[in-house]
């Protein structure tokens, strides 16, 4: 009577599907985990760059903001002064 029982109470077939989560609900759980990441890491690289920015003096902020400015200018890559700086500029 036991072993009827016991089988009886034992589930009936089951499907490798039921037991988990589908693919689709994982590619789901790793796409948001890695968009999650990828705004972590903007946001911690904005706060360095600000506190990097913070601890420049004055004169300083303002060369940097004045580099980065001309860089978006040229894009990237080595830059050239301008005809005017080049020929007014003291020879080094």
């Amino acid at each position: 009577m036991l072993l009827w029982a016991a089988l009886t109470a034992a589930p009936a077939i089951l499907h490798a599907q039921e037991g988990g989560i589908s693919r689709k609900q994982q590619e789901r759980i790793l796409a948001k985990k890695a968009k999650d990441e990828k705004k972590a890491k903007t946001k911690q690289d904005k706060a360095d760059r600000e506190r990097h920015l913070s601890i420049q003096d004055k004169e300083t902020r303002k060369r940097m903001k004045r580099h980065t400015r001309r860089a978006d200018r040229r894009g990237s890559g080595a830059h050239r002064d301008g005809f005017l700086t080049r020929l007014f500029s003291r020879r080094r």
